[in-house]
Formats: structure tokens, sequence, C-alpha cells
């Protein structure tokens, strides 16, 4: 026992923090994904439920999840990362439970929210613990290896939905068990690891964290981070339409069938791990470029989803997914919130970034109905993808003029 206390002792507090936390990205993620591929298995068993209704599973989760995102960043402030982590986490298993016993859609519904107000406490907690604690020199690395989980567990999801769901192993029910067990061992590790912070205590790891300060509304809403809150929006636009949609656009609308539906898509996750890495240590080593490390991973990112969704050879269409994970959200999202966390109001990165996830995940509440609603009336999802892929333009163009004005005021 004394050998195993030395080892944690070796082990700087940060790096065990990056651990966790990926840890617990895989199981929020891995929940997230695990019922996109089997959308007809899941509308057989409720009785023929529409698209714009399997879209509601998402959205009504993701509506939980972004209504939690500025209360449960205030709260982190004043009352303790750990303290709102933990019953987050467990809010998280029991709307995952409501929803495995569910026996009709609308009971799925609730239990999708529940389960997205408890999944609403993550943001806020992971990132302002990397903020806090780990060096600025490796943040950008360490974020994206954080967000490493988000891609890890989206493929297992994926996967494991597709083979054991799909091809009638086990019913769809069981993987939401598993996935409540698995939340289990996330909040006991939680527990073990994630040290108790007394509120009010000043920390010196990093810049930000010197004391408490009361945060005004006008330092959350300067123009730097209104252009970073309209670029999150519109990444994550697009990529919630991959997460929830593309599953069943490959199956419906180009080809795909049984496994090589979830193997197709999880590629998007598995290539952006590299990807992450790859650019945010790039990041570092260029602090000063990272806008324009930003607005060039846009737009490769939204020129490549055009080839994949347009062309009909499946192994271009595979490639462009491919491609889509390594330059798309996984890669450059670590750039833009170590970006970002570099003007955060002291005292108050938490709240910044609840913010910040507010308006981002505003598009994952939009993207699945809407989407679903789109199909239901044009027979069709790829006007859908037309109009994400017109999103990320438009959001790169203003992220990109706004901070232009204020740098050239700066000079003035």
């Amino acid at each position: 026992m004394d050998e195993l206390k030395g080892r944690n002792r070796q082990t700087p507090y940060w790096k065990q923090i990056i651990y966790i936390l990926t840890i617990g990205w895989i199981v929020i993620w891995i929940y997230r994904t695990v019922l996109t591929p089997i959308y007809p298995i899941i509308s057989e068993y409720f009785g023929g439920a529409s698209d714009a209704q399997l879209g509601h599973i998402s959205s009504f989760y993701f509506l939980g999840y972004v209504c939690m995102q500025i209360p449960s960043g205030i709260l982190v402030d004043k009352v303790g990362k750990k303290q709102i982590l933990i019953p987050g986490f467990l809010l998280f298993g029991f709307g995952a439970l409501i929803v495995g016993l569910a026996q009709n859609i609308g009971i799925v519904f609730i239990g999708s929210v529940i389960a997205g107000l408890g999944c609403g406490t993550y943001y806020g907690v992971a990132y302002s613990l990397t903020a806090q604690y780990v060096p600025i020199s490796k943040r950008s690395l360490s974020t994206a290896i954080v967000n490493s989980g988000t891609a890890i567990g989206s493929g297992l999801g994926l996967i494991s939905s597709s083979y054991l769901v799909g091809t009638g192993k086990v019913p769809w029910q069981a993987l939401i068990f598993a996935t409540i067990l698995l939340i289990i061992i996330a909040v006991g590790l939680f527990l073990r690891y994630i040290r108790f912070e007394k509120t009010g205590r000043v920390v010196n790891v990093n810049k930000n964290f010197e004391g408490k300060k009361q945060v005004s509304l006008s330092s959350l809403f300067k123009p730097r981070m209104i252009s970073a809150y309209i670029l999150y929006f519109s990444t994550l636009y697009t990529y919630y339409l991959i997460d929830t949609w593309l599953p069943n656009f490959l199956e419906t609308e180009k080809g795909f069938s049984g496994t090589s539906v979830g193997l197709a898509s999880s590629l998007v996750f598995f290539t952006a791990i590299p990807g992450a890495l790859i650019f945010s240590r790039l990041a570092d080593r260029i602090p000063k470029k990272k806008i324009q490390l930003i607005i060039l991973l846009e737009l490769l990112a939204a020129s490549v989803l055009f080839v994949t969704v347009v062309t009909t050879n499946q192994t271009i269409l595979v490639i462009g997914i491919m491609s889509y994970g390594f330059f798309g959200k996984l890669a450059v999202e670590p750039i833009i919130i170590s970006w970002l966390g570099e003007s955060a109001p002291k005292g108050s990165v938490a709240t910044m970034y609840g913010v910040f996830n507010f308006f981002g995940m505003s598009a994952s509440v939009i993207v699945p109905s809407l989407t679903g609603k789109i199909s239901d009336l044009t027979g069709s999802k790829l006007y859908a993808f037309y109009l994400a892929i017109m999103i990320i333009g438009i959001g790169t163009l203003l992220f990109y003029v706004i901070n232009r004005i204020v740098d050239s005021k700066s000079k003035e």
C-alpha cells in the first residue's frame, strides 16, 4: 500500500486529471452514440416512430445538457468542482436508467432530458480543471488528450451498437444498462482521484485562478468571446449532425448495411484522435498563430464534408469521413478552448466555459430534430448536410472578421 501511495505522489496531479477526465468523456459519449446506428430498431420497438421523433431523443438530451451549462458553470465556480461533478454523474445514470426501462417513446424523452441535465455539469468541471492545473505550454495538447475520450467513446458506442444490437445478439436496452455500470465506475474514480476544494480557495497554478472576482456580464461578451461562441455553434452544428444522423444517412442513402454502418461512422472519431494531437501540439508551438490555424481547419473540414456527401463512390466517401474526423471538430476544439482560456475572466473560468458551451451546444438541440424534419419533408438528409456546410462557412467568416477588427483596433 505504501508503494502504491508513493507512485501516486510521483504522478503530477494535472496528469491524473487528464486520465480521469478522458474516462469521463468516454462514458458520456458511449451513451450519446449507442442508439444512433439502430434508429430503425428503436422505431420498430416503439411502434413506428418517425425520423423527427427519433431525432427528438438526441434533441431532448441536448436540451437538458444545454440548459445546465451556465448554471453548472456558476455553481462550479461558487461551490466547487467535485461537489458538482459527482451529483451530476449520478443524475446522468438515473436518466439513463429511465431510458433503459421505458415502454413508450415519451418516457425515453423524459429520461433523455434528465441524462442531459446530469451530463451538463461535466464540461465546466473538466475544462476549468485543465485550465487551472495543466501548465500553459501543454494545455492545447492536454485538452486534445481529454477530448480523445469523446472519440473513443463514440467509436465504442457506434461499433458495439451496430454489431451487438444490429445483428440481434442483445436487445438495445442491454447497452443502456452496460453504460449505467460504466457511469458507476466513473463516479468511483472521481471520488478517488479528483481533489475536494474548499469554496473560495486561492490556487496559483495558473494566472486565471489568482483569487475570486465577481464576473461581469460584459467580460463574458467581449468581441473575441462572441466570435468564439459563433464559431463553436457552427462547428458543433455539423458535428452533431454527423453524430446523430450519419449512420442512418449511410444506411438509407449510401448503401451501407449491418456492422459496416457502425464501422464507417466510427472512422470520424478514430481519425480525430491523431488529428487532435497533431494540431494541438502545433498550436502549442505557435501560440500566436492559433486563430489562423483554427480558420484553416474549419475550411478544410467544410471542404472534405462537401466531397463526402456528394460522392457516389463508397471509397471516396470513406476517405472523406476519415478526413473530416482528422480536420473537424475534435481537431479544432482543443485549440479554440485553449485560445479562449487565455483571456478568460479570473476566478470565473467555469462560468465562461459554461457560456461558451451553452452557445455551441445549442446547435445540438436544433440539429437532430431539424434534420429529421428535413428528411421527412424532402425524403433525403442530403439537404441537411448542405445546410451544415453553409453554417460552417458563415461562422468561420464571422470569426475571421471579428478578430481582424479587434486586432486592427489594438494596433491603433
